[in-house]
Parts: structure tokens; C-alpha cells; sequence
């Protein structure tokens, strides 16, 4: 739900590879991506960390959101509304859900700023502008934005590539999916100047009934490489419309109708044919780099994020009073309700500034970074037309928010010996909120402030192919926007994590593996438990103590020439050690009550695995088998079985094929054959329960993913 913003006139579009162009780069010496880069972990920091290539996504890279592209990260779960992977879709990491995942592109932040949650389809085909991804599980490293709080995800686009190209990817596939990309670059132009830019399309039926998906995107970046400075600009803009698909499906209907949505069916006869989510996002990224000497440079970054969009929906014999309005008297005649078509708009501006300082000796490398950022977001309702009662284009709320973010952090990571080193990071972070009303409470206005302090230390060990570390850290993060609507008298205490991990790992030619333990201990994780607020709405209530505690294990062979083998499996308990639960009693009125001890925590499953067989039958080509497996996840914190979600284990198969002809650089064939033996599984979905005629009912909600499908691909390199 975001704006747009005319395309800067540049034309063709191109990345930076400094490993590989060195020799024709000689005389330009900042030719690393040009960001903020102090929030990105190094090689020997003490943190749990994947890596993810330009190769890595390319090769998985079909159309489907970014979360389908990280799937077999260590400990990670996806999911998708419309069950192929392409629209809305959602990755938890550990258990840890997207409003506790803290996102930065280019090191800046991400996370929307309300809710604190990601929203991939915001920018459709990101992937393909992607040079690298960085995961850390756990607290990490200090980053910009919303605080880490089980994993964070750091996306860089700003690659240098020095030599022209062009490319055209297409992907087709099930569910009449289409993906069409453009991407060009001018390589580097008289040895400073580069140009680069995509241009992206993704339409999809999607699995679900009428989950349609319209997404469009473009990238383009423009950079000049000097001898000790640097200075580049980026504009990422997407647009999506999307039919919604976010109810989920009762229970009932898995095993006769997994492809019933009830969006829209308000309307009587035939579903509402707009019944869509809308919205455009447009990054804007401006980056200077100096290098002062040798040892010493700096970054500085400043952004704006433009977005605005709205949701529509139809609703049936609305209550002309819901929105303000008088009934319409006709002589003897009320009329009380009405047919109506609303949209619910959001319009936002986040802007602010990033820098980072770095110092780097024989033994010591030093980094003092941070940011400050604005949020300013309207919220409001318009009512376009209704059958009768309400002005054309009513708008029958608008309410404001504002939220200031600032945090610095200082980094030093010393090599006691060539061995041991030792790694401290210090930040302080400060945000306040400036609510005024909500929806369905408009008078309540919140004032509120939070200062944190989030340590981190750790030391590891090198030894030729072989590291160990352990770490200590500190995260700390506020509420959402809407735990602020349980009321003045309700407001949620902040939640505090204590994460601590250590790993060893073993890296080869032929063979790599690890192994990491973790153990995270939240104060006062924020949890839902069926409680009211004021306004009757259900709200997220703080847990006094939980934790997990897990074990991931990876390893990577090469078996021969033909033959190579990858794979992780974690293992975890995921504990809140007290819970209430609430449960409406519509017989008598106000909540019953029930308490647990030691119950899982929702969406958290105690085994997750992946594993990939790759075989190379001749030159060029590779065919992996790939399989995923997650065990039982409960949809609430009660542990009982009867509102949890099966475990499920699915393969698919990839194929590629690069061929090498003129005139053409390369052209790549894929295909993908995903759920190759359609099983039937849901990777997430929703409960609620209520008394009603003296029992209690339990409604379960769930999000099925598709039977077996498939995606073509052909890219052509110039």
C-alpha cells in the first residue's frame, strides 16, 4: 500500500563484481558495494550467520517472493496466502515471526514502521537485483530499524558490475504464472560512471480461488567510482495488486474445498470482483563512501520510502452508524443499514539518514555507526459507493501517527593472537510514538518513549579450516502500533531477549559442516492469548519468561565430480514456562480463564530440516533433488493438538542447463517441479475458541499450499 514516482530518466543499467574485474578496475580503488555496510557481521564476528550468493538466488530464483527464495535457510518456515509462493507471503526464522525479524536493503531499514512486519510483495521480483543476502539468527550484530529479535536479513543490491550486459528473464508456470524481466547495465563508463536497471512484471491466479496477483517493478541505480570516494543513488519502486487471500480456510473445507477463499463473499450471488489489496512503495537511496587512508573510511546514507495504497472490501448491510452516519428516514421508512464498498488507505512517508565510521589496524577493526528516521502515516477510510445512505467518496475517519527511530552503536572486533579474537558491540537505541486515535478507538491518542540498551560480546577461534565461537547479546523492542489500542490503561512493557550461541564449524574443498547451539531467554514476550481490549478487539499480552533453546546442524559435501550433497536440520524446544488463556463465554458474558505451565510456543516446530542432492550428469547442467521437512506447529500457546498444524515433508525437483552460444552470452533453462508427490499441507493458519451452549467451540483457520506445480524459466544473457 505504497506511491509511485516517475522513473529518473536514465537509461541502461548495470552491478558491481570487484573480485572478478579487478584488472580492468585498476585505477578506481572503492569498488566494493557502495552502502552503509558496518550492520553486515564479518567472517570471523561470533555470530550465527548465513550467506546467500548472487549465484545462490539466481539458481532458485522462478518468480516466487524472496521468502521462497531463503526456504532452506537454516530454521526457517515459509508460507504463502495464496499458495504458490508468489503475493503475500511470510518466513519465520526459529519461530521468530516477520515483525520480530529486523530487514535492511543496503543497510537501510526495511521493517514498516508500525507494525514492524515485512511485506516482500511490496517489492515484486526483488530477487533479481539481489548481489547478496546475509542472514543472522538471533540477536546478531547491532543493525538499523526494528530490533532483532530472533533473526535479522540484510539484502544488497549495490554491486559494481564493470562490463555491459543485458539480460531477459521469463519464467511461466502453474496457476497461468508469468514472470518478465528486464535488466541491462552500461558497465563501467570511462572508468566512473555505471548505470543499471530492471524493469520487472509477475502475474499469477494464484492456488487459492481468485488469489490473482498484478505485480510491477523497477530498479535503476546510478553510481560514480572515483579513486578514494564513491557515490551512488537507487530507485526501487514496486506496485501490487493482489486479491485477498487472507482468511485462511475453516477447517471443514481441508479435505473437500483447500481452494475455497471467503473474500468477497459478502456480496451476494457472485464473490466481489475487487476485493484487493493495492498499494506502491518507492525506495529512494542516495550513498556516499570515503576513504580517508588506508585505514580509515566512512559511509553516509540518506533515503526516503514513499508508500500509500489501501485494501478494498464490500460489505454486506453495513451499520450506516459504524461510520458516522444518521439513518435515513423515508416518510415511515428507516433505513438503518446498506450495501457498501470501502477501502481502508494508508499513506506514508520514512525518511532519515545512516552512517557508519570504520577504523581498521593490524589487529583491531573498529566501527561506529547509527541512524536517525522519521515516519509520518495517515490512516483513513473512504466509502467510493454504497446503495444508499453515504455521500460519494465519504471518508469516514482520518487519523495520523508518527514514530521517531535514532540508535548508535560502536563495534570493535580485536585479534588477541592469530587465532583468538575477540568481538564487543554496544548500542543504544531510542524511539518514540506519537499515536493519535485508532479505527475503532479515535480518541485514544498515545504518547509513548523507549530507550534501550542492547550489548553484544563474544569471542572466536581460527585454526586453519576450522572456527569456534561463543557469544553473549541483548535485544530489546517495542510494541507494535496496534498493542497500543488495548487503551492508556493497557499498554504492553517492551520485550527483552537474552540470546546465547555458540558454533563450530569446519570448512573444505570437499567438505564443510557445523554445528551451533542456542539458547534465547525472552522478559515479557509479547503473545496473544484470546484477552479483549477495551474497544472487544484481541490483543497481545507480555509472558513473563519463555525460551529456546535449539541445536542447527549443516553440512556440504562434494562425493565426486557428479555428485554433492547439502542440508541442515535443527532441532529446538520453544517454552513459555506461564500462560493464561482467554476465552469468550458468550453464555454469561466476559472471559473465562484457563492456565498453562511449560506449553509450546506457537509456530515453533521442534524439528525443521532441508536437504538438496545435487547431480551433475554432464557440463553446464544439474539436477537437485530437494526436500523439506517441518514438524507439528501449534497455532496457539496451549500445546493441545486439536489447534496445530501436521507436520508435513515435501520434495521438489530443479533442473538448470547453461548454454553457451553466439550471439549470446548464455542462455539458462530451469524447470521446477515443486510438492512432487502432492502432499496436502498448511504451513500456517489461525485459532480462536468461544463458549456457546455450554461448550467450547474451537475454530481453526488454515493457509494450504499447493499440490504438485511447476515453473519454466529461460534466461538469455547478452
Amino acid at each position: 500500500m505504497k506511491k509511485t514516482i516517475l522513473p529518473v530518466i536514465f537509461v541502461i543499467i548495470s552491478f558491481i563484481s570487484f573480485a572478478q574485474e579487478r584488472s580492468v578496475l585498476e585505477d578506481t580503488l572503492l569498488l566494493q558495494p557502495v552502502e552503509v555496510t558496518a550492520t553486515r557481521a564479518a567472517d570471523k564476528a561470533p555470530l550465527t550467520k548465513t550467506n546467500f550468493t548472487k549465484k545462490d538466488i539466481e539458481k532458485v530464483n522462478f518468480g516466487q517472493d524472496l521468502p521462497f527464495v531463503l526456504n532452506l535457510t537454516p530454521s526457517a518456515v515459509v508460507n504463502s496466502d495464496a499458495g504458490n509462493g508468489v503475493g503475500y507471503t511470510g518466513i519465520r526464522i526459529r519461530g521468530t515471526d516477520a515483525s520480530r525479524t529486523n530487514v535492511t536493503l543496503n543497510g537501510i531499514p526495511y521493517n514498516d514502521a508500525e507494525s514492524q512486519g515485512t511485506y516482500f510483495v511490496d517489492l515484486p521480483d526483488l530477487s533479481s537485483s539481489v548481489n547478496n543476502i546475509q542472514i543472522q539468527r538471533g540477536v546478531g550484530t547491532s543493525t538499523n530499524g526494528a530490533g532483532a529479535f530472533g533473526a535479522s536479513i540484510n539484502i544488497s543490491t549495490n554491486e559494481v558490475i564493470s562490463k555491459p550486459y543485458v539480460e531477459l528473464n521469463n519464467s511461466y508456470g502453474s496457476f497461468n504464472t508469468w514472470k518478465n524481466t528486464v535488466k541491462a547495465g552500461s558497465g563501467l563508463l570511462n572508468k566512473h560512471f555505471t548505470i543499471d536497471g530492471r524493469f520487472s512484471s509477475i502475474n499469477s491466479d494464484g492456488f487459492i480461488d481468485r488469489a490473482s496477483t498484478d505485480l510491477k517493478s523497477f530498479y535503476i541505480s546510478t553510481a560514480y567510482l572515483a579513486k578514494n570516494a564513491s557515490l551512488r543513488f537507487n530507485v526501487i519502486s514496486g506496485k501490487e495488486k493482489t486479491y485477498q487471500a487472507w482468511y485462511g480456510i475453516p477447517e471443514s473445507y481441508l479435505k473437500t474445498n483447500r481452494t475455497y477463499n471467503a473474500a468477497g463473499t459478502e456480496k451476494t450471488s457472485d464473490p466481489y470482483d475487487n476485493q484487493t489489496d493495492n498499494y506502491r512503495q518507492t525506495h529512494y537511496q542516495l550513498f556516499y563512501n570515503q576513504k580517508i587512508n588506508a585505514r580509515v573510511n566512512y559511509s553516509v546514507a540518506g533515503f526516503l520510502t514513499r508508500g500509500k495504497g489501501y485494501y478494498e472490501e464490500y460489505k454486506g448491510q453495513a451499520s450506516l452508524n459504524d461510520y458516522g452516519l444518521p439513518d435515513v428516514i423515508n416518510g415511515t421508512d428507516t433505513t438503518t443499514t446498506t450495501n457498501l464498498v470501502r477501502q481502508l488507505w494508508l499513506d506514508n512517508y520514512f525518511y532519515g539518514t545512516i552512517f557508519s565510521l570504520n577504523k581498521k589496524s593490524d589487529k583491531t577493526t573498529l566501527s561506529f555507526g547509527g541512524g536517525a528516521y522519521r515516519y509520518n502515516g495517515s490512516h483513513y477510510g473512504i466509502i467510493p459507493r454504497a446503495d444508499k445512505g453515504v455521500p460519494a467518496n465519504y471518508r469516514y475517519y482520518k487519523l495520523s501517527a508518527d514514530k521517531t527511530d535514532a540508535n548508535v552503536f560502536a563495534k570493535v572486533l580485536h585479534q588477541f593472537t592469530t587465532s583468538l579474537s575477540y568481538f564487543t558491540d554496544l548500542q543504544v537505541r531510542h524511539v518514540k510514538y506519537d499515536i493519535n486515535g485508532f479505527r475503532h478507538n479515535p480518541s485514544l491518542n498515545i504518547q509513548k518513549q523507549y530507550t534501550f540498551f542492547n550489548p553484544k560480546i563474544g569471542l572466536t577461534y581460527n585454526k586453519k579450516n576450522y572456527q569456534a565461537y561463543l557469544s553473549y547479546s541483548v535485544g530489546a523492542k517495542e510494541p507494535n502500533r496496534d498493542d497500543f489500542e488495548a487503551g492508556a490503561a493497557q499498554i504492553p512493557q517492551p520485550e527483552k531477549l537474552y540470546d546465547l550461541e555458540t558454533g563450530f564449524e569446519k570448512k573444505g574443498s570437499k567438505l564443510s559442516y557445523g554445528v551451533t547451539g542456542y539458547y534465547m531467554y525472552y522478559h515479557n514476550q509479547l503473545v496473544l492469548t484470546g484477552k479483549i481490549n477495551d474497544i472487544g478487539a484481541y490483543t497481545r499480552t507480555n509472558t513473563p519468561k519463555s525460551y529456546r533453546l535449539g541445536l542447527e546442524l549443516q553440512s556440504k559435501m562434494i562425493l565426486n565430480k557428479w555428485l554433492a550433497t547439502d542440508g541442515n536440520i535443527t532441532f529446538s524446544t520453544n517454552k513459555i514456562k506461564s500462560f493464561v488463556e482467554y476465552i469468550d463465554d458468550y453464555d454469561n458474558g466476559g472471559q473465562i480463564t484457563n492456565n498453562y505451565k511449560n506449553t509450546n510456543i506457537s509456530f515453533s516446530p521442534s524439528v525443521i530440516s532441508s536437504r538438496i542432492i545435487t547431480i551433475t550428469p554432464f557440463k553446464n547442467a544439474d539436477i537437485n533433488f530437494v526436500s523439506k521437512y517441518v514438524s507439528r506447529q501449534y497455532l496457539d500457546n496451549t500445546s493441545k493438538k486439536e489447534r496445530s498444524l501436521d507436520a508435513y515433508f515435501i520434495e521438489d525437483i530443479r533442473l538448470n542447463y547453461k548454454w553457451i552460444t553466439r550471439p549470446f552470452k548464455e542462455i539458462n533453462f530451469g524447470m521446477q517441479l515443486t510438492n512432487l508427490f502432492n502432499r496436502k499441507y498448511e504451513p500456517n493458519g489461525y485459532t480462536f475458541s468461544y463458549q456457546y451452549g455450554g461448550s467450547i467451540t474451537t475454530e481453526n483457520y488454515y493457509f494450504p499450499m499447493a499440490g504438485t506445480n511447476f515453473m519454466l524459466l529461460m534466461n538469455v544473457k547478452f
